[in-house]
């Protein structure tokens, strides 16, 4: 169902996708209520945002005609969520601080629903102590951020400063919003393969393409869970919405992992390569006629039982077996030799076309036995695992 979202636009060159914004909200229903500072005046026209939201465009804290159909203490407490974005440093700061002295400020400081910022600044204001410091006290006092994103600016400088794209935004504000049986709860969920290096140009890979992983990841933060993804170099783009942990190797996947500490659930749909190179090379190999050269493996890392002997085990650790032979007793053996509550096992044979491929067929093996599932689309198997999982943390 559609939310009512409170959008406060800041003056900055980043308002002008405020207008995307709107209209990608209102086109997956919620309604728009947008309000503009007078800088952000300097960017959009009232008109333009005005049409695109269906709304009037709220503006001035002194407005007779606006206070006497809604004043700006209601304004700021009907809706289901307010967001700002741009959120400028000058807007961060009155955030900070406490500030009321034009309508955005006051809407802000007096709201009493959850409020998300996505910041837009030039870098140096960006990493400028002061505005770190009004960040670190907005997100202890609850202030949900998405963003900013590294790249080029409009002033011609290039970092840390970029508002998210709309569609980020979008995938954190129904993040927030969504009111499902997993809100208040943190998944983790890897995802991808893993890159094992032999030199700079190399690796030892698998064909795992990281789409059952961001299926579930979404299908966890549609149930409202908040979801912390940790994910090789996967041929999917991950789901706007999540926290993402880019990794390469296997040791990278699980210092990660073991940086998390607040974890409900575990869900490790990476495909980890079992071994690296014991001695990868720092130059290109070449092949200079001297023969082959010698790969020595060493073992990499068991992320999966390393996870459930820690003291931080989540509640539910949730495992998976890619199997080419002897499926359901081989992932029954594994569930038991990592320690997690759950193994979903598949069969990954080439003639299945399940790796790389738009639908799974898995085997849910719990202490209880062994559940088949249909064959289905991947976002139809992470849909009845999250399901499941909500119904086991109920």
């Amino acid at each position: 169902m559609g939310k009512r979202i409170l959008l406060i636009i800041g003056g900055g060159i980043a308002a002008f996708k405020s207008l995307d914004l709107i209209r990608r909200l209102r086109e997956r229903g919620h309604d728009v209520v947008p309000v503009l500072t007078s800088a952000a005046t300097e960017f959009v026209t009232p008109l333009s945002v005005s049409a695109l939201a269906g709304q009037k465009v709220y503006q001035d804290l002194f407005d007779l005609n606006d206070e006497s159909e809604m004043g700006h203490i209601e304004l700021s407490r009907a809706a289901d969520l307010v967001v700002v974005a741009p959120a400028t440093a000058d807007l961060m700061a009155k955030m900070a601080a406490g500030l009321a002295n034009d309508l955005a400020s006051t809407l802000l400081l007096a709201t009493d629903k959850c409020v998300l910022i996505a910041p837009s600044m030039n870098v140096r204001m960006w990493e400028h102590a002061a505005t770190q410091r009004n960040l670190a006290t907005l997100e202890k006092d609850g202030i949900l951020t998405c963003g900013p994103n590294e790249g080029d600016m409009a002033c011609g400088e290039f970092g840390f400063g970029r508002m998210a794209e709309p569609m980020e935004i979008i995938g954190a504000i129904e993040a927030a919003v969504n009111d499902g049986p997993l809100k208040g709860k943190h998944i983790l969920v890897t995802s991808g393969p893993t890159h094992e290096p032999i030199d700079p140009v190399r690796y030892i890979a698998n064909r795992s393409s990281g789409a059952q992983g961001t299926a579930i990841a979404r299908a966890l933060l549609a149930l409202g869970a908040r979801v912390t993804f940790v994910t090789g170099p996967a041929d999917v783009a991950a789901p706007v919405g999540v926290e993402v942990v880019a990794v390469q190797t296997a040791a990278q996947m699980l210092n990660a992992v073991q940086s998390l500490t607040d974890l409900d659930v575990g869900v490790f749909a990476a495909a980890v390569a079992d071994w690296r190179m014991a001695n990868a090379s720092d130059q290109k190999i070449k092949k200079d006629g001297n023969g082959l050269p010698v790969l020595e493996f060493a073992e990499n890392p068991d992320i999966l039982a390393t996870v459930c002997g820690s003291d931080n085990r989540p509640k539910l650790v949730v495992g998976f077996a890619a199997e080419t032979q002897n499926v359901i007793e081989n992932a029954t053996a594994k569930r038991k030799r990592k320690g997690c509550d759950w193994i979903i096992a598949n069969d990954v044979s080439p003639a299945t076309g399940i790796m790389g491929g738009a639908e799974n067929d898995v085997t849910l093996i719990s202490a209880t036995g062994a559940e088949d599932w249909p064959r289905m689309g991947k976002d139809q198997v992470a849909q009845k695992l999250a399901a499941r999982i909500a119904e086991a943390l109920s």
